[in-house]
């Protein structure tokens, strides 16, 4: 289980630093990408220590288990430094919003299709764990309508990259679907601590279920 940091004095993985100096892109929906918010190094000691997850679907924290270099990746996510990064990044106030996250390791051609998150989500941060990328399916598009061809940007979920966006009635986003393995931590902030344990709850019967019928 993983200890949540509630106050840090720096993170050891992610870089702050470029993070605070890229700005936010306005169009089509405010969002950021940034390759590198874990330096190569780094992102391979995540990947290597990742949880072994065979299956597809997403799973909250609680079902996977990961090594210790995913673990402290995990709390510096948790930490007040990101907290605030975000906060004054996007110039938003998430002292009232509660974290959440989760984990995916496999995509089928069940996955990528077109959508908006639930309106329960605040903000969204994606981060890949990837190495040496090279296929041309799996790329995630920000789009600028529910058409899946219609792109504004697609970016290669390689080892490192992040992908932060304000949530949204028009921020579309999907993928071409792509068989296997693609990892990659899915890390919100929603409106409340039952909205937080819903979304947990809902990946749990959903990684039941698809176990199931795997």
């Amino acid at each position: 289980m993983v200890a949540f940091l509630t106050n840090t004095n720096m993170t050891h993985y992610l870089d702050l630093d470029s993070f605070s100096e890229t700005p936010v892109t306005k169009t089509p929906f405010n969002y950021l990408v940034l390759p590198n918010f874990i330096h190569k190094h780094n992102a391979e000691q995540i990947e290597a220590d990742f949880p072994l997850i065979s299956e597809r679907g997403s799973f909250p924290l609680s079902a996977v288990n990961g090594g210790a270099a995913f673990n402290r990746f995990i709390e510096e996510l948790f930490s007040s430094e990101v907290k605030q990064a975000f906060e004054e990044k996007y110039q938003i106030n998430l002292s009232q919003a509660f974290p959440t996250i989760t984990i995916r390791g496999q995509t089928t051609m069940r996955d990528g299709y077109v959508h908006t998150d639930s309106t329960s989500k605040i903000l969204t941060v994606l981060i890949y764990f990837n190495s040496n990328w090279d296929d041309t399916k799996g790329r995630l598009r920000l789009l600028n309508s529910n058409d899946l061809n219609d792109i504004h940007l697609e970016v290669l979920p390689a080892a490192g990259t992040l992908i932060s966006f304000l949530n949204s009635p028009n921020a579309w986003h999907g993928h071409l679907p792509f068989v296997g393995e693609r990892k990659a931590i899915q890390f919100n902030w929603v409106t409340s601590e039952s909205a937080a344990g819903w979304v947990n709850f809902r990946h749990r019967v959903s990684a039941k279920i698809k176990s199931i019928f795997a």
